[in-house]
């Protein structure tokens, strides 16, 4: 079964070309940018060919998955021999509310609920619905499913995903903890039981995704306990331009002595905070590492920060597990900046995590163990594949119920 994974942003398209069966192979993978503008870019690799590049007008996302399905089976870089080979499509929704606690076939009732989901997740899932009715559009009638970053951490208990404000305001807008990046949480930690060999039923792990958008998940027996991020991605760990957890008094002080409105509350929390704010340089972690080494002040604080809230998440979590058997490290960040993971898994032998430097160094993009071999607690690398869970979760759809 050949099915198509769409990863829709406001101004991009990441997407892969799965064959799925007895066993899974990528066909194809790539990313449109830029979408909007006249110089925008698709960027094609097919398996086993070579890189394709093309710079072209794309002002919508029609026209971006357009230039997709062209690229898919063109005669020279191309991998299928028409579009209506591809057998489904799946999407990352990024907010589903409470309802979606797994994926789902998209219906009407599917698009509604996830338009509903607007108000929560005004940058995310605005463009997640663009790739539906492109889809739908251009291939009507074809299989798409829904695959929600928050679904996974429906499994939270009341007592964590409440917040401590009037109760009323639950019932009426939905306000609550959701947590986010649940489908790389869900990925990594089904790997981890992999490479250690253990049943993911046995163990206790905090997951650390860690990119220009971060979060940690504490998770025991395959169920997500807890995470750092709320209502909204913003909560929770320094990000590259996100506050993270901040004192809401904070706020209330700033937008009366700067005069702040709402949207430029928002535009200071979303896109003037975290490493960006912090350091002044950039909220690129590469920018960030290079200027630490050349003695940079600002920097070393953005870093010291940034690792410093990690582990406090780690500890917090381990406790309200009762232990802890794993730590993974996963994202851009977490998979390829061997610096961080360093500041934030030294001192932690009261845990019983016993860091080793040589294996972490130089570490990127790879699954690997980075604690010695007599460490109770394994810390580990785990390269992300968020796309390979939506297109698991969608074959398993379809194959049910089409």
């Amino acid at each position: 079964m050949i099915i198509l994974v769409l990863n829709c942003g406001s101004s991009s398209i990441k997407y892969q070309l799965f064959e799925m069966g007895d066993s899974t192979i990528v066909v194809a993978k790539g990313i449109v940018e830029r979408i909007g503008f006249t110089d925008a870019v698709i960027s094609h690799k097919p398996t086993g060919k070579d890189k394709y590049k093309h710079i072209t007008p794309i002002m919508d996302h029609t026209t971006g998955i357009n230039l997709i399905m062209a690229a898919l089976v063109n005669a020279e870089h191309g991998v299928i021999g028409n579009i209506d080979q591809i057998a489904a499509v799946g999407h990352r929704i990024v907010q589903g509310g409470e309802k979606y606690q797994e994926s789902v076939l998209i219906t009407k009732e599917v698009i509604m609920d996830i338009e509903a989901c607007i108000e929560l997740a005004p940058l995310h899932n605005p463009a997640n619905l663009k790739g539906i009715i492109s889809i739908d559009t251009l291939l009507p009638g074809l299989p798409q499913i829904a695959v929600f970053d928050t679904s996974f951490h429906q499994s939270m208990p009341p007592h964590a995903y409440m917040y401590a404000i009037p109760r009323e305001y639950y019932e009426k807008y939905g306000i609550r903890k959701y947590g986010y990046h649940g489908t790389s949480h869900k990925y990594v930690f089904k790997r981890t039981s992999e490479i250690i060999h253990r049943d993911t039923r046995e163990m206790k792990v905090v997951s650390c995704h860690l990119g220009n958008g971060a979060s940690v998940t504490a998770i025991e027996h395959g169920r997500s306990l807890d995470t750092s991020m709320g209502f909204t991605p913003v909560d929770g760990l320094i990000m590259g331009t996100r506050t993270g957890d901040i004192d809401p008094g904070v706020l209330l002080f700033l937008a009366d002595k700067e005069h702040l409105s709402l949207k430029g509350i928002s535009n200071m929390i979303n896109k003037r905070s975290g490493m960006v704010g912090i350091s002044e340089i950039s909220s690129d972690m590469r920018d960030l590492e290079l200027a630490y080494y050349e003695g940079n002040e600002r920097a070393n604080l953005a870093l010291t920060m940034y690792a410093y809230r990690v582990k406090k998440f780690i500890g917090a979590y381990a406790a309200i597990m009762n232990g802890l058997d794993c730590v993974i490290f996963t994202g851009g960040i977490g998979e390829n900046d061997f610096n961080i993971r360093r500041m934030i898994c030294q001192n932690m032998e009261y845990l019983g995590l016993n860091f080793d430097e040589t294996e972490n160094h130089g570490v990127k993009g790879e699954d690997k163990i980075i604690t010695k071999p007599e460490s109770k607690v394994t810390a580990l690398v785990v390269k992300t594949n968020e796309e390979l869970v939506i297109a698991r979760d969608t074959f398993k759809i379809v194959e049910k119920c089409c």
